[in-house]
């Protein structure tokens, strides 16, 4: 008989990019080893599209009371799981009671996935009430009472070996087979170099760090640079040549192509330092030349000036930005290194048995 896995996640099936490549890309493979998997989301497809938004208060409300039915429901799979395989946590708020009902009194392995520093509250404006609630102390029990924890990066990672010494860090992987590098170099001169950022809205925020760096690139470059934002969030940026897309799974890939630079801007602080750079992931794994803030995951990831760049201050910023806007070749080049890198060490490949090791 099959052992069978129980994932409790937050959010629908091939919605959150946190799910999608963190553990949702290894279904298949979970259950070509034999494994039988179960998977629950607490938000119902319906509630998604409002969730981080303003309003909607009673779509969100039935969201949430159809979620808390979902965990009512699933202690009744208990008994038939043998790992319960969560990500982030069961309840979006409140103690953590489903962990202590399915750690102590059904006594099943749990493994404890997160990718954000989440003990920190970082609740989103949109959803500030939350934030009293969301009761954040109850990442250190849940660590505590599970088998394994599953982290994206080191940092994250130090702060559960404080809780429990099975830990494991397993980075967010790009499915390489599915990113694939197009020819990205802009050598047509009288054609504008396209520097990008992807991300949510919970981040869109950090590019206001960037704005007053794109505006004086863009005055000294007139008619070379654009700018693009992919979000499911417009911001409000003062950027003439900005442009912004919003986010399509079924066209993630074709507009990320449309980049020449992409860039991830943060500030240092102890959430940013739990980021596990995905989106420079994604642009390494396409061939594009990734720019970032000298923060956390990033630094493990960038290998300064050969597969990527690393910057502290604006005139760092300002000065790599200008050698990858004069040079085709330069893209070309750090493009491919980037490409390289994801394929050794962060592709869905290369971190399989990592992955698989958790069960």
């Amino acid at each position: 008989m099959p052992k069978t896995i129980l994932f409790l996640v937050p959010y629908p099936l091939g919605q959150a990019a946190s799910q999608r490549f963190r553990f949702e890309q290894y279904l298949a493979m979970l259950r070509k080893k034999g494994y039988s998997v179960i998977i629950q989301s607490f938000w119902p497809l319906y509630a998604w599209p409002v969730l981080y938004k303003q309003g909607y208060i009673f779509l969100k409300a039935f969201g949430f009371i159809e979620g808390m039915l979902r965990r009512a429901f699933a202690v009744t799979l208990l008994p038939f799981s043998h790992f319960v395989f969560i990500h982030r946590e069961v309840l979006p708020i409140g103690p953590p009671i489903f962990e202590w009902l399915a750690a102590k009194v059904f006594r099943k392995k749990i493994i404890y996935d997160y990718d954000d520093a989440i003990w920190l509250p970082n609740t989103s404006i949109e959803n500030k009430f939350v934030s009293k609630i969301k009761w954040h102390s109850k990442v250190k029990s849940i660590c505590r009472w599970s088998y394994r924890v599953s982290c994206g990066n080191e940092y994250l990672a130090a702060f559960a070996r404080t809780h429990n010494k099975n830990v494991l860090v397993n980075p967010s992987t790009i499915d390489t087979d599915f990113h694939k590098p197009v020819e990205l170099v802009n050598n047509d001169l009288t054609k504008p170099v396209t520097i990008g950022w992807t991300g949510s809205h919970s981040t869109i925020g950090y590019l206001d760090l960037f704005e007053d760096i794109f505006m004086a690139l863009e005055k000294a470059n007139p008619d070379k640079v654009k700018f693009l934002v992919i979000s499911d969030k417009k911001p409000d940026l003062k950027i003439p040549s900005f442009q912004f897309l919003a986010w399509r799974q079924s066209s993630e890939i074709e507009d990320l192509q449309l980049m020449d630079i992409g860039i991830m801007p943060l500030p240092d602080d102890p959430w940013t330092r739990g980021k596990c750079g995905f989106k420079i992931l994604q642009y390494m794994a396409l061939g594009i030349p990734a720019v970032a803030s000298l923060v956390g995951a990033n630094t493990s990831i960038i290998k300064k000036n050969q597969n990527g760049f690393l910057c502290e201050t604006q005139q760092e910023w300002l000065d790599v930005l200008q050698r990858l806007v004069e040079s085709s070749a330069l893209r070309k080049e750090i493009g491919r290194s980037g490409r390289e890198n994801v394929l050794e060490h962060y592709s869905l490949r290369s971190n399989l048995e990592n992955f698989l090791s958790l069960f």
